[in-house]
């Protein structure tokens, strides 16, 4: 695997350079646990930069679809009137979500290639997209062993390679399709940020850090921000994407309005179950369901119920 590093040029020649066309690209960090949206920073963000490379990596930058400006390699710029062209002006290292762009109303539609993809890791799906519980969980879980090989998705460049609460040691590609994946509760991260990696190049080792019950690979595939279902666009079974041109269109989204609908109740001294079930016009059952209780919980003053 041959890795890339960028070097940062001199900051002053910034906005001359945005002016031209070039595009920045940020590093992040993470969602402070996989069922929050990637919007909450745990570090200050850091300034934007642009970046260089080295002469003798130029066949292969080339090859990745990098652009040669007057000497320097640099990442072609997002189309202006597509919803990733806010990736032009946003490279933040501490961040998964950092666009501030809800797309459940977008109105257009946007293709994706997904040519190319190379599967992360073989394995069983353990955990799907969707609700769990009172929390939505952004990704899909793959079974692996501790030290196990983890691939690059796509070609792209590292934005965010840490440690984070949620995701354990994590990376988070930016690809030159437009989307984002990212990689949670890896043993040992094997690229850094800014460095550059071609779609099936190991980037990190399985593990089990951070908020997890069992080693297993935390995988999630984002646009502009918004995480999409990956068993919606991936064949977990044969390690293929489902279709050539993904489209992105806000049926893509549509969970956004069921989390956006959810209601939930903080026990409160002296709560009982059937007593917040009339509160909040519901029954025992569907709270129990919802929560994954019984009707025999104790239920601990402060926790959160979710109601529908």
């Amino acid at each position: 695997m041959q890795v890339m590093k960028f070097k940062p040029v001199d900051k002053s020649g910034v906005s001359l350079v945005m002016a031209a066309l070039m595009l920045v690209w940020p590093a992040s960090a993470q969602e402070l646990s996989e069922v929050e949206d990637g919007t909450e920073p745990d570090e200050p963000t850091e300034t934007e930069e642009f970046f260089d490379v080295d002469e003798a990596a130029s066949e292969s930058m080339g090859d990745m679809g990098l652009v040669l400006d007057e000497g320097t390699w640099r990442m072609p710029r997002f189309c202006d009137s597509l919803p990733e062209a806010c990736y032009n002006d946003s490279w933040d290292h501490f961040v998964v979500n950092p666009y501030d762009k809800n797309l459940m109303n977008m109105t257009d539609s946007v293709n994706i290639d997904m040519t190319g993809y190379c599967h992360p890791i073989a394995g069983y799906v353990t955990s799907k997209f969707g609700f769990r519980r009172y929390r939505f969980h952004y990704g899909t879980d793959v079974k692996l062993n501790v030290g196990d090989s983890i691939r690059a998705s796509f070609d792209g460049v590292v934005r965010i390679s840490k440690n984070g609460y949620g995701y354990g040691n994590y990376i988070l590609i930016r690809h030159n399709n437009g989307l984002e994946t990212i990689y949670g509760h890896c043993s040992k991260l094997l690229v850094a940020v800014d460095s550059t990696v071609h779609a099936g190049d190991v980037i990190a080792l399985g593990g089990n850090t951070g908020r997890s019950t069992g080693p297993h690979l935390h995988f999630e595939v984002r646009y502009v921000g918004n995480a999409i279902d990956p068993q919606s666009i991936i064949d977990f079974e044969t390690g293929q994407p489902k279709t050539e041109q993904l489209e992105i269109t806000a049926t893509t989204f549509k969970y956004k309005k069921e989390i956006a609908s959810m209601a939930f109740y903080t026990v409160r001294k002296g709560d009982t179950l059937s007593g917040i079930a009339k509160k909040r016009h519901t029954t025992v059952s569907k709270l129990c369901k919802l929560n994954g209780i019984k009707p025999t919980t104790i239920l601990k003053i402060g926790r959160r119920l979710r109601c529908s």
